[in-house]
């Protein structure tokens, strides 16, 4: 047999050029079972539709499928929650809250001195054995012996 006109409508639908019609024979003459060899390579292009809807339907037992999958044997239990569970969201955002208040308290307080200025003073260094400046102390820390002298200011 000749073929010339089905190579002709593959040659015009590869180029896009085929109607609605012209596509439709292609599928019916790829869908029989004698196929020349030559076209063969295309007849999966084309048999891929029909092959593909026929195995896309559902079957009768779908619906005795579908509740056999979603039906529970037991019933769910509701959970009773009490009244410290459902404020515990609560509490952990009080927490926070005062925590973030403290710490800009702190940090507050830290800079800007609270309006309190202290006033370091520095005494010079003096003669004698003893290093502290107000020593009013009559025994040695380590308790060798008693102070000889006491320093005053």
């Amino acid at each position: 047999m000749d073929y010339k006109y089905i190579e002709q409508l593959l040659e015009r639908y590869w180029n896009c050029e085929t109607s609605l019609e012209e596509e439709q024979i292609l599928r019916t003459f790829f869908s029989q079972k004698d196929v020349p060899v030559s076209l063969l390579k295309y007849k999966d292009l084309f048999c891929y539709e029909q092959a593909e809807t026929a195995g896309d339907t559902l079957g009768d037992d779908f619906d005795a499928r579908m509740t056999a999958l979603v039906s529970e044997p037991e019933p769910v239990k509701a959970r009773t929650i009490s009244l410290t569970q459902r404020l515990m969201p609560l509490f952990k955002a009080a927490a926070v809250v005062a925590i973030f208040l403290t710490l800009g308290n702190a940090a507050q307080v830290a800079f800007t001195g609270n309006g309190k200025e202290e006033t370091v003073t520095y005494h010079e260094a003096r003669q004698g054995s003893s290093v502290a400046m107000g020593d009013s102390a009559a025994v040695d820390t380590l308790k060798h012996a008693p102070a000889t002298a006491k320093i005053t200011e």
